[in-house]
């Protein structure tokens, strides 16, 4: 098989890669950074350097392809609206409209569960429960808007199915479990309510998995599914197994909701009026995130996909804390 993967110099899109590549298909690497993108190349592999916003650029990854993974994404709490707009709403129009040229078989969409996001706890949430109309932040935003897009595209050439995938965490990764390290390290991990909030979080490699068998079993034309590691637990829980496999102490710092909800509320609007480009410490999501249970129902991607997780979340935890310790040494 012959796979475009968006957005593959990423952390989830190198992962997709290999695991393309270990099943056998000829992979067409499309990102932005060259110098990664050097590094996945091989027999198997062609790396395309460009942006989704060029409609120009994304023809040129597809054209010689039969699947379309699309995982690239501008993904922050923070930032322009333009920015999100013309990455992820105006990136997947073009992703559509090529594989559309190209007669493409299949197009796997990589949303987010940020879509969900609400000012309570949510517990095994399901596909339909989407908070359509959320004004949250520009990258939630601009990822309803690129499902609504993918949605209303009229096709009888291509499939259409989207994935919903939860907490990434691996080696490789630069963005949640580091910032929470460094937190610990600096000031202590900001915690509502003990920590006793739960959360989902997913080993890479699962997410990897679901994306392989979102793109190869039948049948699934328009779905839409939840991806986990199908193991909640306490936010304070996951913490600590993270940080006692890497050797640190935990420190948690217990803060109250309310009182930060209106301070968070406050820096929001000053740093948006004034132009304030530096994304905040905290942000309304991110406090929604730390402070209220959100888990995911993956029992349609069990019973549709045959969907089971490859790796437990203690495993994955294992690995990470191999890798991270010995980056820790080497610098």
């Amino acid at each position: 098989m012959r796979v475009c993967v968006t957005g593959a110099t990423g952390f989830l899109g190198k992962y997709v890669v290999e695991l393309l590549t270990e099943k056998g298909c000829k992979v067409t690497a499309f990102g932005r950074n060259a110098d990664k993108g050097a590094q996945l190349k091989n027999d198997n592999v062609t790396f395309i350097k460009g942006n989704l916003e060029s409609l120009r650029d994304v023809s040129l990854a597809v054209r010689d392809c039969e699947y379309v993974i699309h995982a690239g994404a501008l993904s922050s709490s923070w930032g322009p609206e333009k920015d999100f707009y013309n990455t992820n709403v105006k990136g997947t129009e073009n992703v559509l409209k090529s594989c559309e040229k190209y007669k493409i078989k299949r197009l796997v969409f990589i949303s987010s569960p940020s879509i969900y996001t609400r000012n309570k706890d949510q517990h095994f949430i399901k596909e339909s429960q989407v908070a359509w109309n959320s004004k949250l932040n520009y990258y939630i935003q601009s990822k309803i808007l690129a499902e609504k897009a993918i949605n209303n595209f009229k096709t009888n050439t291509f499939e259409k199915v989207i994935i919903r995938p939860r907490g990434l965490f691996g080696i490789g990764d630069t963005s949640i479990i580091p910032r929470l390290m460094r937190a610990n390290k600096v000031t202590g991990i900001p915690v509502f309510n003990n920590g006793d909030n739960s959360v989902d979080i997913t080993c890479v490699e699962n997410v990897a998995h679901s994306i392989w068998l979102a793109m190869t079993v039948t049948g699934l034309d328009g779905s839409v599914y939840n991806i986990t590691n199908g193991q909640p637990m306490a936010f304070k829980k996951i913490l600590s197994l993270f940080l006692k496999e890497t050797g640190q102490k935990p420190r948690f710092v217990k803060l109250n909701y309310p009182v930060m909800s209106k301070v968070v509320g406050g820096i929001e609007w000053l740093c948006k009026i004034m132009a304030i480009k530096r994304e905040p410490v905290f942000t309304r999501y991110t406090l929604m995130t730390l402070g209220f249970s959100q888990t995911l129902s993956i029992e349609k991607a069990k019973n549709e996909l045959g969907y089971e997780p490859v790796y437990s979340i203690e495993e994955g935890i294992k690995n990470y804390a191999k890798w991270y310790r010995e980056q820790n040494y080497k610098h």
